[in-house]
């Protein structure tokens, strides 16, 4: 039970994480955390290569720890289809983040609410994979008929929980980006 918990958990936290990178018309360090540098040769995240920095709702600085690095960054950020465009100074890079436009928000809802429902998916596949244990326990006689019915149903009000959990981490996605 407490393995499909940690599961569970991680499952909900990894959703988070992807969420994360989904922009929204405010600027976020977050979104360029998928972002790879081609660091000597290296595929580097570009928070290693730079510090990141909002100076302002809708600015985000990237300066370089090494400054031979910036057009690599530069590049790094075009092919990361983020849909911004870096400019640099020959010091640091400046990336403006334009506003949403209602169907790119539409657009962007529509992925997130996808995403989710993967994510439920991966909650319901851990509650099946508990399942098939707990009947296995019960073949081997490791589990009476009743006990397998109280930790299926205690099974199930975990993936609710978790469930519920998705859910709620959507809806709040959601209002943010249609904000």
């Amino acid at each position: 039970m407490a393995d499909n918990e940690s599961r569970m958990e991680k499952t909900v936290n990894a959703l988070k994480d992807e969420y994360n990178t989904i922009r929204t018309g405010r600027a976020s360090a977050s979104i360029f955390d998928k972002v790879r540098v081609d660091y000597y040769g290296t595929p580097t995240p570009l928070s290693q290569v730079g510090t990141i920095s909002i100076p302002e709702a809708r600015m985000v600085v990237v300066s370089p720890f090494d400054k031979s690095l910036i057009t690599e960054i530069e590049k790094a950020i075009q092919k990361a289809e983020l849909g911004l465009n870096p400019s640099n100074d020959g010091k640091v890079i400046r990336i403006s983040i334009p506003p949403l436009t209602a169907d790119r928000r539409k657009e962007l809802v529509k992925q997130a609410k996808t995403t989710a429902e993967n994510y439920r998916t991966t909650i319901r596949n851990i509650r099946r994979d508990g399942n098939d244990e707990l009947k296995k326990q019960q073949k081997a006689g490791e589990l009476t008929e009743d006990q397998l019915k109280t930790e299926t149903d205690k099974l199930q009000k975990l993936t609710d929980k978790y469930i519920e959990e998705i859910n709620k981490v959507y809806e709040a996605k959601e209002k943010e980006i249609m904000e």
